[in-house]
């Protein structure tokens, strides 16, 4: 058997669309982790970008099990000294509540050029709507 290895004119990349309004947070983040990364297809390759397109939408009605709206804290620096802040899971939802999903997808994908490029294909929405009807998604069920 000959081995197959992926190019860009061999890949052929979906668009996915989630609902993400009472799922949570973690298993959201995981499985569109993995297809983000195109470890669903049979053909993955770990050191090339063979993943799929996802949109999700309804960001700011997910949810987290247990107290981690409350307890769950997310910490940002600003590079100044003292530019520390944190803040916890409900403010951060009530402010910007896209910016926790991505938190989230963002650290289950490899930290380099590779993920970063990953990272481009993830579309986050707070709302129902969303500018990519001409792609015409499929529904991908979490």
């Amino acid at each position: 058997m000959k081995t197959t290895h992926l190019n860009s004119e061999t890949i052929q990349r979906k668009w996915f669309i989630v609902d993400a309004a009472g799922k949570s947070v973690g298993r959201l983040a995981t499985r569109v982790a993995a297809i983000l990364r195109g470890k669903h297809k049979p053909a993955f390759s770990p050191h090339y970008d063979c993943g799929d397109n996802v949109i999700i939408t309804n960001a700011a009605h997910i949810t987290f099990t247990g107290k981690k709206m409350q307890d769950k804290m997310y910490f940002t620096h600003s590079g100044h000294p003292g530019g520390g802040k944190t803040i916890n899971a409900e403010t951060l939802l009530a402010k910007k509540p896209t910016m926790i999903i991505q938190h989230a997808i963002r650290g289950m994908i490899p930290h380099n050029r590779l993920g970063r490029q990953i990272m481009k294909k993830l579309k986050v929405y707070s709302g129902t709507e969303h500018p990519h009807t001409s792609q015409k998604p499929e529904v991908l069920e979490v």
